[in-house]
């Protein structure tokens, strides 16, 4: 075989898989325009305005309570830790680990590790994972976190509930 006829099975080929690509996006397209619904990933996290589980062992009394979610191998939430450090206000902040948690950090923020059990209460399926708890127990904002500065517009835009003390 020369390399004329190589090049002309391989471009067919090419072309074959090509088609069935398109035929299958065509296939999403007819489908949406019948008006077929089309399914949004459900919400993560625990519902804002729900009890925090575990409350007694991870919330600061009187004070709002941000939880990290975090991960020993997850570059960006060695980042959020180092910013959760730095926030100013009445917010306390506390880092979950599901395993162990790396070395010390200068972050300064308290460290809960090995619970693997909170990530599941708390629904926090990716890391890092901000859960922001008003005084009363109750969840104010729970999300993932893409960034650093993802953690500082969380807190910044979250109502601050400081008027009733957390119940037992």
């Amino acid at each position: 075989m020369d390399f004329t006829t190589s090049a002309l099975i391989l471009s067919w080929a090419a072309i074959a898989l090509l088609a069935l690509v398109v035929s299958g996006l065509v296939r999403q397209v007819h489908q949406l325009s019948r008006g077929a619904v089309v399914r949004s990933p459900g919400r993560l996290g625990v519902t804002p305005g729900s009890s925090a589980p575990h409350a007694d062992e991870l919330l600061a009394a009187d004070r709002e309570t941000l939880l990290l979610f975090l991960s020993a191998e997850c570059r960006t939430c060695a980042e959020v830790l180092a910013a959760a450090g730095r926030l100013d206000g009445p917010t306390a902040v506390r880092a979950v680990y599901a395993g162990d948690a790396p070395p010390a950090t200068e972050a300064g923020v308290p460290v809960t590790e090995n619970r693997p059990d909170l990530f599941t209460a708390y629904d926090a399926i990716a890391t890092p994972f901000a859960v922001l708890v008003g005084t009363t127990g109750r969840v104010v904002r729970s999300e993932p976190l893409g960034s650093a500065d993802a953690l500082g517009d969380l807190v910044a835009a979250a109502p601050h509930h400081t008027s009733q003390p957390r119940s037992a």
